[in-house]
């Protein structure tokens, strides 16, 4: 409901069309407070080019030298796997569904000249968004970092056999199956109706599914109980291909002991780690100001063009400017005018555009709208961090509980899987220049 509203362009695609309206317009609040929300949030985490500062946990980490490296070496990273674009589509999740995800990848990208010659494109860890719809996890867990998690993904046949061929520890045996899989099925003549039932999601039929050149794969982080082998599987990452065949059975292999698997939630539920996001609760009072908006409107066109009421002995007569119409013995021609009343609707409006306003955490100030009233320095100044205060906590809680988590998960990865030589960019401080 509260995408359908984000991006409605009329009230038929709302919860609103059931109402007897003539007209259908919204008026976009909600959308202005998520624009003004994710905008504001994006200043205040990335405020320039140099927002991310590497501090060492003990005297060794802190080195200048070390300090140096790993400053540099994350700065190109972040600005080659365009950090800032995927952490844009996370902060929209963050202010959309209230809780965003992301997780960490390794990347060896190179691309083959004319020649045969291969040029590397991008080498390095590198941040993906997690669909809020694409991940389970124990919602009643101490914490998300405690939970299990199954992530949903859709990759191509050729992704699974480029795996394979770089070393992955997928199983050869199981990718013949998948394309032995999909032969049978494209070359059956019998009737597939039945099979319509199994329908795997993202996918019209089961027969579709097999028959195009995609793959389900749903991959399971966390601890797990073999009923078979009757043993405790801790820390595993196991990855189902068609809901049927296990592709791979891996160790973790962070060196963080845990799945580098990050959430971030905007209002935390108590006993849920499914948190609440700061639009929710103000789809209501959209649905209201789109309600006055349209009955308003009703009101005027009854007004302009109102309903007449025919009493008594009248020839029949059309409604047009300058028309004569014929009164027989006490007949009468007249209007049923609505109540004007409905006119003042646009106060009920502005306050309820006011109260979506606080309640969404975004202070008028930051959209540039000073609040009435002279004030000194001092007075403007404290009622700025007043106004702000939800804003700076959900951006801090943001960067806290997020971003710093995936860096370091992005400098593991690094640590661990870089075997190649690779340059970097660094600014020396003292003379300025790039080395």
């Amino acid at each position: 409901e509260l995408r359908n509203y984000l991006f409605a362009t009329d009230t038929r695609t709302t919860s609103n069309k059931s109402l007897p309206w003539s007209n259908s317009t919204t008026c976009p609040k909600l959308t202005q407070i998520y624009d003004n929300l994710k905008a504001n949030y994006t200043a205040a985490l990335f405020p320039n080019d140099n927002w991310m500062r590497w501090e060492g946990d003990d005297k060794e980490a802190s080195g200048k030298q070390k300090v140096r490296a790993v400053q540099g070496y994350m700065e190109n990273k972040l600005r080659q796997s365009k950090f800032e674009t995927t952490a844009d589509e996370l902060v929209d999740d963050y202010v959309m569904y209230g809780n965003c995800f992301a997780t960490v990848e390794f990347a060896k990208e190179y691309t083959e000249t004319p020649e045969g010659e291969q040029v590397v494109k991008y080498i390095g860890p590198r941040a993906v968004r997690v669909s809020p719809y694409d991940i389970v996890f124990n919602p009643a867990a101490a914490s998300f970092a405690n939970s299990p998690k199954i992530i949903r993904s859709i990759v191509s046949l050729g992704d699974i056999k480029r795996e394979i061929d770089e070393g992955a520890t997928h199983k050869q045996e199981v990718f013949n199956r998948i394309l032995q899989n999909r032969e049978e099925v494209a070359s059956s003549t019998g009737s597939l109706e039945k099979a319509d039932a199994f329908i795997a999601d993202g996918f019209s039929s089961i027969q579709h599914y097999y028959g195009s050149a995609y793959v389900e794969l749903i991959t399971f982080y966390g601890d797990i109980y073999d009923t078979t082998n009757r043993t405790l599987m801790v820390n595993r990452q196991i990855t189902v291909v068609d809901r049927s065949y296990i592709l791979s059975d891996d160790p973790i292999p962070s060196w963080l002991g845990t799945a580098p698997i990050f959430h971030a939630g905007w209002r935390n539920r108590p006993d849920n780690l499914w948190a609440m996001g700061p639009l929710d609760n103000l789809v209501g009072m959209q649905y209201r100001i789109d309600h006055l908006e349209n009955l308003k409107a009703d009101v005027f066109d009854q007004i302009a063009l109102p309903i007449l009421k025919i009493a008594g002995d009248v020839e029949d007569f059309e409604y047009a400017p300058g028309e004569r119409i014929v009164l027989g013995e006490e007949g009468d021609v007249g209007y049923l005018a609505p109540d004007a009343t409905a006119l003042n609707a646009d106060f009920q409006i502005d306050r309820i555009e006011n109260k979506m306003e606080e309640m969404a955490g975004a202070p008028r100030q930051a959209m540039g709208i000073r609040t009435p009233g002279e004030k000194t320095a001092f007075e403007v100044q404290r009622l700025e961090n007043a106004a702000g205060r939800i804003f700076q906590h959900k951006a801090s809680k943001f960067e806290r509980e997020f971003i710093e988590p995936l860096l370091n998960a992005m400098l593991e990865s690094a640590r661990r899987n870089l075997d190649v030589t690779d340059t970097i960019r660094v600014l020396d401080p003292d003379i300025n220049a790039t080395l």
